[in-house]
């Protein structure tokens, strides 16, 4: 529902989206009325095909998973595996594995992803315009998608952190 709020406004900047997968009749309606109105800005394909997108994750450059909840989440894992810039609500699995982009002072980039806490349509669509505005900036998208494409998410890197909490009370 959130990318529903603003899809058409995202549709508007110089970008093109894929949409893949199933869910409520209402979504998947909407999804392919924009394709059809929106023909070589968008493409819905409403099924559920493995194959087909772990093609996709290899040919986008950001991902925006806006979920209400997400108990784990691995699509945003998937995606900056590829290097796929991801753009996730604060929630859950998504909030542990992807931290808010930021810049400091010297220009260094931190973070592997773009966030935002609340649940409201117009900070996905600035978190959404801020990715574009970075992937815009070839020096920098370079840079971020090394980064974020490399971030270790396996459990041994989680039990080192969760060892070091440990000592850390002892």
């Amino acid at each position: 529902d959130l990318i529903k709020a603003v899809f058409e406004d995202i549709l508007a900047e110089n970008v093109q989206v894929v949409i893949l997968g199933t869910g409520d009749k209402e979504y998947e309606d909407y999804f392919v009325d924009v394709a059809n109105r929106y023909e070589g800005k968008c493409r819905t394909i409403i099924a559920y095909n493995k194959d087909l997108a772990s093609k996709i994750y290899s040919g986008t450059d950001i991902f925006l998973m806006p979920s209400k909840h997400e108990p784990c989440g691995l699509s945003q894992m998937i995606a900056s595996r590829y290097g796929a810039i991801p753009v996730v609500r604060e929630t859950g699995g998504l909030a542990d594995s992807i931290l808010p982009y930021w810049e400091d002072a010297d220009g260094a980039m931190h973070g592997n992803g773009f966030t935002f806490a609340g649940y409201t349509a117009g900070e996905l669509y600035e978190r959404t315009l801020a990715a574009v505005a970075l992937w815009k900036n070839g020096e920098k998208r370079k840079a971020f998608v090394e980064k974020i494409m490399t971030v270790d998410f396996s459990w041994a890197a989680s039990a080192e952190k969760y060892i070091a909490l440990y000592s850390e009370l002892l």
